[in-house]
């Protein structure tokens, strides 16, 4: 990849960046007035309208046609589970160490490719689920401290994302980015509407900004990661994504006064270690013999 492409690659990351923290924050502020259940069901409706322009431009309703519409049931259900117990988290524990046990999700992908998509275990692969497993332990530290549900949820919501990760993966085979999203938002609205219904009350004009953003972010986050991964490889563009970890606990600390402890920031170093190996192993080739 020449300088131009990577320098693309980092100005999408960077768009991905931004709507994933304003996910995280208008996640937080929502969910302090409304039902998660009611945030997802709204976050998917308005975000089908926001999506419009790349529909269109990706050539109509008839381009989100697909011959696949049972792996989009079976991701978007893993999805919607991992989506719901992130926000449910969001408001149980700090968000230093929400975003550190979300990100084992990649490792946990490791190790479904290996179990169900016939990827090969190697020393990269079980170095990096190692590093996740301990990293978590030291988050959580069970037995030592009062344990958190909110960890154990994330911890979950992670293992449902990478069943939803794993999924994309042959999805995108026969796939557009664009189509990917619009069956996320279409499929997802179906599974939450009923739910939302039941929990349903009238936002406050204060709680509606939010909303939007939300609704926007959630959706654009996917679009502009898929927009860098055109323009760079994945050992390019996923440790840029890692910046996620540090810019969310500042995002705690600077508008929630979030304290970060030592134990937490240990652990979360263990895990993006994991990952980088994880990657790391994706790019090494045999030397020939």
């Amino acid at each position: 990849m020449n300088r131009q492409s990577n320098l693309l690659a980092a100005f999408w990351m960077a768009c991905s960046l931004a709507c994933m923290l304003l996910m995280t924050i208008a996640g937080r502020e929502t969910t302090r007035e409304l039902d998660v259940f009611q945030v997802m069901e709204m976050r998917s409706v308005i975000g089908l309208f926001m999506l419009y322009p790349l529909i269109r431009l990706a050539g109509g309703f008839r381009a989100m046609r697909t011959r696949r519409p049972w792996q989009h049931v079976g991701r978007n259900i893993a999805h919607y589970a991992g989506q719901f117990g992130w926000l449910l988290a969001l408001t149980m524990i700090p968000l230093a160490q929400l975003i550190a046990i979300e990100f084992t999700a990649p490792i946990w992908t490791a190790l479904l490719a290996v179990s169900f998509l016939g990827e090969r275990m190697n020393i990269w692969k079980t170095t990096a689920i190692v590093l996740g497993l301990v990293g978590v332990m030291i988050i959580v530290r069970p037995g030592v401290d009062a344990f958190d549900p909110g960890q154990l949820i994330v911890l979950a919501a992670a293992f449902a994302f990478a069943i939803s990760f794993a999924m994309v993966k042959s999805l995108t085979r026969t796939e557009t980015v664009v189509a990917i999203i619009f069956w996320m938002l279409v499929i997802q609205s179906i599974i939450g509407l009923v739910p939302a219904i039941y929990v349903w009350r009238q936002p406050s004009a204060e709680v509606w900004p939010w909303i939007l953003v939300i609704a926007f972010a959630g959706s654009f986050a996917h679009y502009c990661m898929a927009r860098a991964m055109v323009h760079a490889d994945a050992t390019v563009v996923m440790p840029m994504d890692f910046l996620r970890v540090p810019a969310t606990a500042a995002v705690g600390w600077l508008l929630y006064s979030e304290q970060i402890d030592a134990l937490t920031a240990l652990g979360a170093a263990l895990i993006l270690t994991g990952n980088l190996l994880n990657l790391a192993g994706r790019t090494t080739r045999p030397q020939p013999a």
